[in-house]
């Protein structure tokens, strides 16, 4: 197989990539940085923006499976930094490959695609998308995912994977804006919700699956699939296990909700005010994310890719804290606290 990985030097991007050059599959990386190491491991490495979508033909060329892992994450920047890269990135992969006869693509998505604001518990693939999103990064996932999706084809088939809140080793997105958030951290509201997870290695165990029984007809093209531990856990007792993980103290301090969302839209509102391209700490969006359940049944998953997640919840947690006492594993978290918000 002749692989294309967009966003393959990100956190989930390489753990694909590792994957496919193990079995002995060709792979390319297309991709802002450079990524000198993935290089050595045997992958090509094209640097280009996914907007721009001469450079993703090009990428595209001479591959016959694609997985579109690139996008932009975050909840609170202007709408137009998630539009282009999710939305238009997502257009521009999809033209690359129906121009060069690409057969698979293999979309990451995200499980808040369906967040309505509201508790989901257990909640399968026939629950629709909201009417109305209150943060811009699950509506333009939720776009591109429509996007791919539509695209099945006989020619193209398309699936689309969606991991909910993809953590381990190498995480540069949800374990620094905890340990970023540290001391002002607290926890909202009188339960603590459950929710779900994705460690690293079963999402891109999850991908490869997909793409081994994704074809043009086959039972999984044109679908779409939750992905995660299959094991809730209290919001605040995974929090609490990644800082423990870091060797931070816990969350114990609570605040109310009403008073949470007050905090929150105040900080929106002063980044929309100075028109700041820079996330607010403390979001309406994050605090409905802290104080909801959101956890998702995985049966279609285990059906129909074979899906069975391999680390549990605290197996994970133990191998974050090996990861997190090694040179390695705090030089790359202290370059992620670099670009959290002030």
């Amino acid at each position: 197989m002749k692989a294309l990985v967009t966003g393959g030097g990100g956190f989930l991007g390489r753990a694909i990539v590792q994957r496919l050059l193990a079995r002995g599959d060709s792979v390319r990386i297309f991709a802002r940085g450079e990524y000198p190491d993935m290089a050595a491991q045997g992958a090509e490495v094209l640097r280009g923006d996914v907007q721009d979508a001469s450079a993703v033909a090009a990428a595209c060329k001479g591959c016959d499976t694609v997985f579109h892992v690139a996008g932009r994450p975050g909840i609170a920047r202007p709408y137009m930094l998630y539009h282009g890269p999710n939305v238009v990135g997502t257009e521009t992969v999809l033209a690359g490959c129906r121009a060069h006869g690409i057969g698979r693509l293999i979309f990451t998505s995200s499980a808040s695609v369906v967040f309505d604001g509201s508790d989901m518990e257990g909640v399968d693939e026939s629950v629709p998308y909201p009417r109305h999103y209150e943060a811009y990064y699950p509506q333009s996932k939720a776009m591109a995912e429509q996007s791919v999706l539509a695209a099945n084809s006989p020619a193209l088939a398309t699936v689309s994977i969606r991991p909910h809140l993809i953590w381990g080793p190498g995480d540069t997105q949800l374990l620094p804006r905890i340990i970023a958030r540290a001391k002002t951290l607290r926890r909202i509201g009188p339960v603590d919700k459950k929710v779900d997870s994705t460690y690293v290695d079963d999402a891109a165990d999850a991908h490869m699956l997909a793409c081994d029984r994704l074809r043009p007809g086959s039972p999984i093209a044109g679908r779409a699939y939750f992905i995660s531990q299959g094991e809730p856990r209290g919001v605040w007792e995974l929090v609490n296990g990644i800082l423990a993980a870091a060797g931070l103290p816990p969350v114990t301090r609570s605040v109310p909700r009403w008073a949470a969302l007050a905090v929150g839209a105040t900080l929106e509102a002063v980044h929309w005010l100075a028109r700041l391209e820079t996330e607010p700490r403390f979001t309406r969006f994050l605090v409905r994310e802290l104080s909801t359940a959101h956890w998702f049944n995985i049966a279609a998953a285990r059906r129909d890719l074979g899906y069975a997640p391999r680390v549990t919840v605290d197996e994970g947690l133990r191998r974050l804290s090996e990861w997190l006492r090694t040179a390695d594993g705090m030089a790359r978290l202290n370059s992620a606290l670099k670009s959290q918000p002030a």
